[in-house]
């Protein structure tokens, strides 16, 4: 052993930070254009904070990484990049994670969840420049990883709130927010004691022994690593991961008849859907990219019944996206129970008049009550169209808060008004989508719905579980929310029961929240049976606000 040598590559020296100094680090896209686009508001932004600590607090803003002058940004644009400017910052330093994009959150996570000092999570909270989205998932991310920090949230970094919470970070090196909204639930809960939760206890015992398998297409998307759970956690909660690669999927599609495909987009536009066709494939809408996307909808179906699925996902973004169109059309359309009738090889309809759940972004943690409510709301005989949505803004109107939730490109059709009839096509932005692809767009209906979100800590998978009600803004109130985020994409404007806008921000663990409509007369029941059978399936359950009748 003494002949053995030991050499590594040289490693940086850390700077000490003053007492009245803070680190300032920002993450950003994988894609380079995101980066740019977004770089002038984050300029903007540290300019702000810069100022605020000075002038109310006597603090001085450090950059711990410098703005590249060639790619035109100061965003961390890789994993590789995040590790080597922690690498050179005292782990003892206090940091504030400036977010005003969206962002990939393991860029930053394995770094921050060693890093010693304080940390803090801040996020503008804006439509156009969706910093509070990134900062939610780095939220759940860094929960998951079991890793101390705060997070903060404002639209102009003034007022008090934001003030108060950023003074209480500078001297006590953490924020501790209220997050009562969530109360446990366990089996001594009334609640658990119903009729509705006797039926939910035996649908999860029911999944327990017979499994629902979620198939994904790759299990990783745009950095959220709040969405990729332990496989032992899935077994443990009775839904194994069926991991399916993105070539199989395009591969599959190839093998789709192009008569097939005309067909299934023929369907669509005898239904009422109206799709915004032009012919530059590179900045329109192309009826070939449509057609595309129907192969990669019928591809989808198929492998759903080889593997036995009950729910599927894409995760599109990476690869796929710089390959064929996007798969926003598809995904939507495949949720949904009024569905073009898809042949499998031998002609037989592949599960008709039922939606097959599709796990956007193939985020585990909203697979899991998609999957979930699916199964429970089907065995009711009840609409079961599922869908995620980011948490993506929200603002008052007529002195009440409404959030603006909007998924990436589709939701099942039952979730719009007028249905299919309501739905507009439009193409997917160049920035993200070199390829295109069609949307499924429109306002979504008015309604009741329950909504969950699952995370993980420790050894548990835990389930948040609300309801709220989904309203029909007025056209130009409707218009001016979509055109202040993206305007292309699907949008729901609701009020969560009993959850302010603040709480959900200090409790929630993703940027993703997932809904399904219920009828007002059967919600209770339902919220009772959706939370027995998470017990049934070995979740913590937390029941978030006052919409329900024992709360």
């Amino acid at each position: 052993m003494t002949d053995l040598m030991l050499s590594l590559p040289e490693e940086k020296d850390t700077k000490a930070v003053g007492p009245k100094e803070i680190l300032m680090v920002t993450n950003g896209d994988l894609r380079e254009s995101a980066n740019t686009n977004c770089w002038p508001v984050q300029e903007k932004y540290e300019q702000k904070l810069s100022q605020v600590l000075k002038e109310q607090f006597g603090y001085t803003l450090i950059r711990a990484h410098d703005i590249n002058r060639i790619r035109k940004h100061g965003f961390i644009a890789s994993q590789r990049e995040g590790c080597d400017v922690f690498s050179g910052i005292d782990p003892n330093a206090p940091v504030i994670v400036l977010l005003t994009a969206w962002q990939y959150s393991h860029h930053l996570a394995s770094s921050l969840a060693h890093h010693q000092g304080p940390i803090l999570l801040l996020a503008n909270f804006d439509g156009t420049w969706p910093g509070l989205v990134g900062t939610l998932c780095m939220a759940g991310t860094l929960t998951g990883l079991g890793t101390n920090y705060s997070r903060l949230w404002s639209e102009n970094f003034d007022d008090a709130f934001f003030l108060e919470s950023l003074g209480t970070w500078l001297h006590e090196g953490q924020i501790i927010h209220d997050i009562s909204y969530l109360k446990e639930i366990t089996l001594t809960h009334p609640m658990t004691k119903t009729e509705a939760a006797r039926i939910g206890w035996d649908v999860g015992k029911y999944i327990l022994r017979n499994k629902e398998i979620i198939g994904l297409f790759d299990s990783y998307c745009m950095g959220m690593m709040n969405g990729v759970f332990p496989l032992k956690m899935m077994v443990n909660i009775g839904m194994p991961i069926e991991s399916l690669s993105q070539s199989a999927l395009f591969y599959e599609m190839s093998q789709v008849p192009d008569d097939l495909c005309e067909e299934c987009l023929n369907w669509y536009e005898n239904q009422g859907m109206k799709f915004n066709f032009g012919t530059d494939e590179k900045t329109e809408l192309t009826r070939s990219q449509v057609l595309k996307q129907c192969a990669m909808l019928i591809a989808m179906a198929r492998i759903s019944k080889r593997f036995g699925l009950t729910s599927v996902g894409v995760q599109y973004q990476q690869g796929l996206k710089d390959l064929c169109p996007a798969s926003d059309f598809a995904e939507g359309a495949i949720g949904s129970a009024t569905r073009f009738p898809i042949p499998d090889e031998d002609g037989q309809i592949i599960r008709p008049d039922k939606p097959i759940p599709c796990i956007n972004e193939v985020d585990m943690g909203t697979a899991i009550p998609q999957t979930m409510l699916y199964r429970l709301l089907d065995s009711l005989n009840l609409p079961s169209e599922t869908t995620l949505h980011d948490i993506r803004w929200g603002s008052e109107f007529e002195g009440i808060f409404y959030w603006d939730f909007e998924i990436s490109g589709a939701v099942p059709f039952e979730h719009l008004k007028g249905g299919i009839r309501g739905a507009k096509g439009y193409r997917q932005p160049a920035m993200y989508f070199p390829k295109g692809g069609s949307t499924i767009s429109g306002q979504c209906k008015s309604g009741r719905f329950i909504w969950a979100r699952a995370n993980y800590q420790n050894d548990d998978v835990i389930l948040h579980v609300g309801t709220g009600h989904a309203v029909e803004l007025p056209e130009a109130e409707f218009q001016r929310r979509l055109n202040a985020t993206t305007s292309e994409w699907p949008l729901m404007n609701c009020v969560l029961d009993g959850v302010s806008r603040d709480e959900l921000m200090a409790g929630h663990q993703s940027n993703h929240i997932t809904v399904a409509y219920v009828d007002e007369q059967y919600i209770d029941d339902v919220v009772d049976a959706f939370v027995s059978q998470a017990l049934a399936q070995n979740m913590r359950v937390f029941l978030a606000g006052k919409g329900h009748k024992d709360e």
